[in-house]
């Protein structure tokens, strides 16, 4: 089929846009931000140190990295490059990344939420198209997944469920779509079509047509629910992939605005919060239906946090530098681009 592609300077404002349509957001760009900020309830002093430092370097002038994702079989890690599509491989004990798919690799200018399956496949999701499935062995494209239509899209971050399927946010649309196992092994060396499993343009608040809401979206450990964050109107939602059903998650302690990337592991979930440069854990309910904030720690050393996987009790967060010369404002970012891990959150 053919393909639908939207110039990179389309997304980046699109992006821009999104972060900025709440004053907030804006206040959060303008005001210097702090040094370390914890925010937890009835923290002792020893819970209150968190340790942030550099775990890997990116190397390239313009990365302005997005995604992460780490392999369960072998612990590398994957990061990509929202300004030319450069999927970059981490490997533990070594700093420096090293290329594993190049700018513009099959077409794709831009990279946004990544995900590796149990079976080795890389998924690295391009904004302005769908989703590419790369065999991380070979690096051979397996299949490719395009979003319908010409209407504007901004396909984001990724989860992978238990039995195999992935699911995929669209910011603008706000929709979900779903690529099942058999739907992949159909598409094996050609390209195919997203379709969408939730819609939820008539649970989120009102907005303005083509605004930015869904962001990050994660998987129970149980595949009986997902989590997707509306980074707009600070709000968690729970799908249910068997029913289809959509329901706002009840939270306590604090909200989910600026949220993008999530992670989920033993019942807590972790938020970026980008333009606020923080990160946040919440205690979420066996069933997904309600979630407390445990902790928040707001740190000028996260660079503008677009996303972050947990690995062995250590958080990899992307430090975007969108702000710094990115889709997100003028100036000059601290090169080499970087992944900081946090520790004791």
């Amino acid at each position: 089929m053919s393909r639908v592609h939207q110039p990179i300077a389309v997304t980046a404002a699109a992006l821009a846009a999104a972060l900025s349509l709440v004053p907030a957001a804006q206040a959060a760009q303008t005001a210097p931000a702090p040094r370390t900020v914890v925010t937890a309830p009835a923290a002792t002093a020893s819970e209150s140190r968190v340790r942030i430092s550099t775990a890997h370097e990116l190397p390239g002038d313009r990365v302005y990295p997005e995604g992460i994702a780490a392999d369960p079989r072998t612990g590398d890690l994957y990061a990509g490059s929202f300004t030319d599509g450069t999927v970059f491989r981490m490997t533990p004990g070594r700093r420096t990344a090293q290329v594993f798919l190049p700018a513009g690799a099959d077409g794709r200018d831009t990279a946004n939420g990544l995900k590796v399956d149990r079976a080795g496949r890389l998924w690295v999701t391009d904004s302005t198209t769908g989703v590419s499935v790369y065999d991380t062995r070979s690096r051979r494209l397996l299949a490719r997944f395009e979003v319908p239509g010409q209407e504007p899209r901004f396909v984001n971050d990724l989860a992978l469920t238990p039995d195999g399927s992935a699911y995929l946010t669209d910011s603008v649309r706000a929709v979900v779509y779903r690529v099942t196992p058999a739907q992949l092994s159909r598409a094996a060396g050609r390209t195919a079509t997203l379709t969408p499993r939730f819609d939820l343009t008539g649970v989120l608040d009102p907005r303005e047509p083509g605004a930015f809401s869904l962001n990050g979206i994660v998987a129970d450990p149980s595949g009986r629910h997902l989590l997707t964050v509306d980074m707009v109107g600070g709000d968690l939602y729970r799908l249910d992939p068997a029913s289809g059903a959509v329901a706002r998650v009840a939270l306590r302690g604090g909200d989910m605005l600026h949220a993008d990337g999530l992670e989920l592991q033993g019942g807590r979930l972790w938020a970026v919060h980008n333009t606020d440069n923080a990160v946040s854990r919440w205690r979420v309910t066996a069933d997904g239906t309600a979630a407390r904030m445990e902790r928040r720690v707001s740190d000028e050393a996260l660079q503008l946090p677009t996303t972050l996987v947990r690995v062995r009790g250590t958080l990899h967060v992307v430090r975007s530098q969108f702000d710094k010369g990115g889709p997100l404002g003028e100036g000059t970012p601290r090169r080499p681009f970087t992944i900081a891990s946090v520790r004791g959150l």
